[in-house]
């Protein structure tokens, strides 16, 4: 409301100026002079603009309006919840916003003064807002949000998809400690109801346990023993190491590590029954210890041949290669299964865009590089990735046409180069002969 006062301020200070200008003598004529009646009109408009920008407040759960973002532009959001402000007046809300540009993960609670309370829009009925919204929308455009709008939900119908989104809609927890990293969270985590007051969590890097204070943190840290994930180290090679944790075995650090990683993804449940899993945690090591800086999962028994479960890269230590190592170490294990693979559905946008990537680098590479005919089980008994997936990458670069009752894969060096350009580079390597790994079924 700042700008309004100061608005308010300077014509307040032209109008006693052009007072002075009318109150002179008749002769005097100055071509700067603001006529009386355009100065009212102005202060009134102000006035009206300020009445209507009380009248909405306090704004409700729905309205869209215009917000301050970080970037210092504004940008359009929909108030998701609100909560009084005590030591304010009484139409002093904070609210909790979406910012309808951009993915749910920059959510946030924002102040009052960050909001443009001209550009105010009223909320509508969902109903008929998804149904005036969808009139205004081409076929083309209604498939895009289609593609992105449920985004990691494909599997949830309208209903489901709607308390999904309610019962997560606001974040528990603001942000986390973990190692040197103060870390800002992306979504709802669903902690013990003993953690419902707070907004930043401590965990210990090694046993990720989750603590209310530092202080706390710091008297665990004096006791805790582990300087490394439990389990056993399958992989190591310079400063980085793969651990593979039984979630039977060591329950505790698995669920632990699921309430952390919910922080970071929108995926509709949480294993609670981590007994069925094996988690790949992919440590930095130092003379401190090997810290956690992302992980996979996967069944131990998946009848859909499913190699991977969930996967996250920490905030922290992204963009730096570490998805597309996981993405391939899980391919790697596939291989010394004997098995081909596929990550569980749905995946994650960023999900979907790291497997994308590796899927179009490991087949283009074969493909440049080998000489004569190939066919996709071919290629999927060299890099253990399923058929489906290898069929649905080659025709979304459109490598793949059907003739004669068969797919054929067409192959111009120059086409396969720009591919791979657009691809980017493939990350950090594993280097096989560095693993050290049984498959789960021949440990029993």
């Amino acid at each position: 409301m700042g700008s309004a006062n100061t608005e308010t301020a300077i014509i307040t200070a032209s109008a006693a100026s052009n007072h002075q200008h009318l109150s002179s003598e008749n002769g005097d004529a100055n071509p700067n002079r603001t006529p009386a009646a355009i100065l009212d009109r102005t202060t009134s408009e102000l006035d009206a603009s300020k009445k209507r920008r009380t009248g909405v407040l306090p704004l409700e759960v729905g309205t869209r309006v215009m917000c301050q973002w970080r970037d210092g532009k504004y940008h359009p959001v929909k108030v998701i919840e609100r909560r009084k402000n005590y030591n304010g007046g009484h139409n002093d809300y904070e609210y909790y916003v979406h910012y309808t540009e951009f993915n749910r993960r920059l959510d946030e609670w924002i102040k009052l003064e960050q909001l443009d309370l001209d550009s105010v829009e009223c909320a509508l009925d969902e109903k008929v807002e998804d149904k005036v919204t969808s009139l205004k929308m081409t076929r083309h455009q209604k498939r895009k949000i289609d593609e992105t709008h449920v985004e990691g939900h494909e599997e949830l119908d309208a209903a489901s998809l709607r308390e999904h989104e309610e019962f997560t809609k606001v974040k528990n927890i603001a942000t986390i400690e973990l190692g040197k990293y103060e870390i800002e969270t992306w979504y709802f985590s669903p902690f013990p109801p003993e953690y419902n007051d707070c907004v930043k969590l401590f965990f210990c890097e090694f046993c990720l346990s989750f603590m209310k204070r530092k202080e706390q943190l710091q008297r665990h840290m004096r006791k805790c023993d582990l300087k490394h994930p439990p389990g056993d180290e399958i992989y190591r090679s310079s400063t980085l190491s793969m651990f593979e944790v039984d979630g039977k075995k060591n329950k505790v650090y698995a669920q632990n590590l699921c309430y952390l990683a919910k922080l970071f993804l929108d995926h509709k449940t949480l294993y609670y029954d981590v007994d069925l899993f094996l988690f790949y945690i992919l440590c930095e090591c130092d003379d401190r210890g090997c810290h956690m800086v992302g992980y996979f999962s996967k069944e131990k028994h998946s009848e859909e041949a499913y190699n991977l479960a969930c996967i996250l890269t920490l905030p922290p230590y992204q963009r730096k290669g570490y998805g597309k190592f996981l993405i391939a170490f899980s391919y790697e294990l596939s291989k010394k299964e004997g098995k081909v693979g596929t990550p569980e559905r749905p995946l994650s946008d960023l999900g979907l865009v790291s497997y994308r990537g590796y899927w179009t680098r490991i087949l283009l590479d074969i493909l440049k590089k080998h000489k004569g005919n190939i066919s996709i089980k071919e290629l999927s008994d060299m890099t253990a990735i399923k058929a489906e997936d290898i069929l649905s990458t080659l025709q979304s670069l459109e490598l793949i046409q059907y003739r004669k009752g068969q797919h054929v894969i067409c192959a111009d060096p120059k086409v396969l180069d720009r591919h791979l350009k657009a691809a980017g580079r493939g990350g950090l390597d594993v280097d096989v002969s560095k693993m050290i790994w049984t498959p789960y079924k021949e440990q029993n």
